[in-house]
């Protein structure tokens, strides 16, 4: 597999070839809006690289609709309302034909109202809480119910907790996922007492009494888990502070939604072997599909030691989902792709198939993975089948009878089942 370094030294005749053939007409520009500086840093850094890998290497297989494309590259610097200028400033400045982009939902709200004012189309890599659907937006990451919930099912089920802790980076996904996860607790005959929901700021460095909180609350001689929301580089410390003050994943497991291989790398996960986290993919799953893609990212990155994730692979599915659609719409207008892709089919790295779905949410595998030494996960638990992605909960009254298709004969985000009518684009009144 050749890469874009390749093309720019133009070292073989092969190679300069391949690239003059991606070189008829105007390129199509491909928007990265991530965060490089700041504290969402240290999981979004990996994000704009794998875009570039995977741009170099369409413009290596000929392009798209004989055009190459160029990447646009802007850092958010973990700032909102940056990211909504970033993104105005993608679609309007460079005009590009599509952003990928943003991890925290906190980012995708903010720029959520440019992409609608613009008609951009944006490609969101990375779980969340769910409760929305918007027609210029493609949810590549797990909603609730291919993550938060079968994640506590299998600590009901496998593990035999009865005690929950929901810990959160104080924003809008974890409020959210945590609203739903403690209906969901509730419904299913867990005492409110034994619930307990701690938020902290982003960059949250100071953990020892929280931890100490959480060790106190899982003495009271039930099983206790920890549930995590935590986001960004405060997991450094959390899990450090996990590892001082002894607590095991023998004692009270934690499940994690946003701490995969990219956010261990930077760890001694010694102290940490047993705890869990909850994705869609990881990379030590054995495919002939993740072989070849771990293969080409080292190549492409210049090292064997970078490791790869969850978010990389959504944004694997959704750029190949992005070309396909292009492709059969034979443009990149964004109304003609957002009728296009919907039902576009491509391969995930777990050795299964991704399909856009008229609520503009993927289906997906569900895998539980343990924390090993080596900073990978051994998968301990996965779904039989491929989840299909809701866009609103079942177990929120105010969502549960919401349904999302963007489909031309309904063409509705939120979609009253009930009342048969749509009762706005993205979010529930």
């Amino acid at each position: 597999m050749k890469h874009l370094k390749h093309i720019l030294v133009g070292c073989t005749a092969l190679v300069a070839a391949s690239a003059a053939h991606a070189q008829d007409g105007e390129p199509i520009k491909v928007g990265i809006l991530h965060s490089l500086s700041g504290t969402m840093a240290i999981s979004e850094t990996t994000l704009k690289d794998v875009m570039l890998m995977l741009i170099a290497d369409q413009n290596e297989a000929g392009g798209l609709l004989g055009r190459p494309l160029e990447p646009v590259v802007v850092d958010i610097a973990s700032d909102w309302p940056l990211a909504a200028e970033k993104a105005r400033e993608l679609l309007t400045v460079n005009e590009v034909d599509a952003v990928f982009g943003c991890w925290t939902s906190v980012c995708r709200k903010s720029v959520l109202p440019v992409f609608e004012e613009l008609d951009g189309l944006l490609f969101y890599p990375v779980q969340y809480e769910g409760e929305e659907s918007q027609r210029n937006v493609f949810y590549t990451g797990a909603a609730p119910n291919q993550q938060a919930i079968p994640a506590v099912d299998y600590l009901m089920e496998e593990e035999g907790v009865e005690r929950w802790v929901l810990a959160g980076t104080d924003y809008v996904y974890p409020r959210t996922t945590n609203k739903i996860l403690e209906q969901y607790l509730l419904d299913h005959g867990v005492d409110a007492e034994d619930i307990m929901i701690n938020y902290t700021p982003f960059g949250h460095s100071d953990w020892q009494t929280i931890v100490s909180d959480i060790k106190a609350f899982g003495s009271a001689g039930k099983k206790t888990a920890v549930v995590s929301t935590i986001n960004g580089d405060a997991n450094v410390p959390f899990y450090k502070e996990l590892g001082n003050q002894g607590i095991a994943a023998t004692d009270i497991p934690v499940v994690a939604f946003s701490v995969g291989e990219e956010e261990l790398a930077g760890l001694d996960t010694t102290p940490l072997v047993g705890h869990l986290a909850a994705w869609n993919y990881f990379m030590s799953v054995d495919t002939p599909e993740n072989e070849e893609f771990i293969e080409g990212w080292h190549e492409f990155i210049e090292s064997d030691a970078r490791v790869s994730n969850d978010p990389m692979e959504a944004h694997y599915i959704g750029f190949n989902m992005w070309v396909e659609a292009v492709e059969k719409a034979g443009t990149t207008d964004p109304d003609a792709v957002i009728d296009a892709i919907i039902g576009v089919e491509v391969p995930n790295l777990t050795g299964g198939t991704a399909v856009m779905l008229p609520n503009h949410h993927i289906t997906k595998p569900v895998l539980i993975g343990e924390i090993q030494a080596d900073g990978q996960f051994d998968v301990v638990w996965e779904t039989d089948d491929l989840v299909p992605g809701d866009a609103w909960s079942d177990f929120l009254p105010e969502s549960a009878m919401l349904e999302a298709d963007w489909t031309p004969a309904v063409n509705c985000g939120n979609f009253n089942k009930d009342t048969g009518m749509c009762i706005g684009a993205s979010a529930a009144e």
